[in-house]
C-alpha cells in the first residue's frame, strides 16, 4: 500500500516542454534579476536609518520573502514534474498534450489543449490534466460521446477533433 497525502500527490505531475521552459525562465528571472534588484533596494532603504518606520525597507523585506517563497516552490516543482517531450504512439486517442475539439449539446465547438496543472490558461485554451473535462477526455477517440460533471449538472460533449503539436524531440 502506498502513502498518499491529502494534497493529491497521486495525480499526474506532467508538464509540456513549453511549460517547463516557462517555469525555468520565471525561476531564472526571480533569482538572477528580481531578487538582486530588491536586495539592493532594501540595502539602500536600510542605510536611511530607522528600519521600524521605514516603509521602503519593510516593503522590500516583504518582497524578498515572497520572491524566496516562489523560488523555493519553483525549484521543488521543477524537480517533481515529468516533462512529456514526445508524441504518443496512438495519436487517434486523447492523451496529455493533445488539442481536443469538442462540441456540446447546443452545437457550440471549443478547442482545448490538455496540459499540466502549472500551465493551465483558459484564455489560451489550456486546461489542466486534473480538470474534470480533461480527465473525462483522456483515452477517448474521435466521435466519442463524453459525459462531464460540471458544477451545475452533467454535460454531454462529442469529440470532433484531436491533434498533437510536434514535440521538440520528434523528427
Amino acid at each position: 500500500m502506498t502513502n498518499r497525502t491529502v494534497t493529491g500527490s497521486n495525480r499526474p505531475r506532467y508538464i509540456t516542454p513549453e511549460g517547463e521552459q516557462a517555469l525555468r525562465e520565471e525561476l531564472h528571472y526571480l533569482w538572477k534579476e528580481k531578487r538582486p534588484e530588491v536586495t539592493q533596494a532594501v540595502r539602500e532603504a536600510a542605510a536611511l536609518g530607522d528600519r521600524s518606520e521605514n516603509a521602503e525597507y519593510i516593503y522590500g523585506k516583504k518582497q524578498l520573502r515572497e520572491i524566496d517563497r516562489r523560488v523555493r516552490f519553483l525549484s521543488k516543482r521543477l524537480d517533481e514534474v515529468s516533462v512529456v517531450d514526445r508524441l504518443p504512439d496512438d495519436q487517434s486517442r486523447v492523451f496529455f498534450g493533445a488539442w481536443v475539439r469538442i462540441e456540446d449539446e447546443d452545437g457550440e465547438e471549443q478547442e482545448y489543449r490538455i496540459v499540466g496543472a502549472d500551465e493551465f490558461d483558459l484564455e489560451k485554451g489550456y486546461i489542466s490534466i486534473n480538470s474534470p473535462l480533461a480527465r473525462a477526455l483522456i483515452g477517448k477517440h474521435m466521435d466519442d460521446d463524453v459525459s462531464v460533471k460540471t458544477p451545475e449538472d452533467w454535460k454531454q460533449v462529442v469529440i470532433t477533433g484531436i491533434r498533437y503539436q510536434k514535440a521538440p524531440n520528434d523528427k
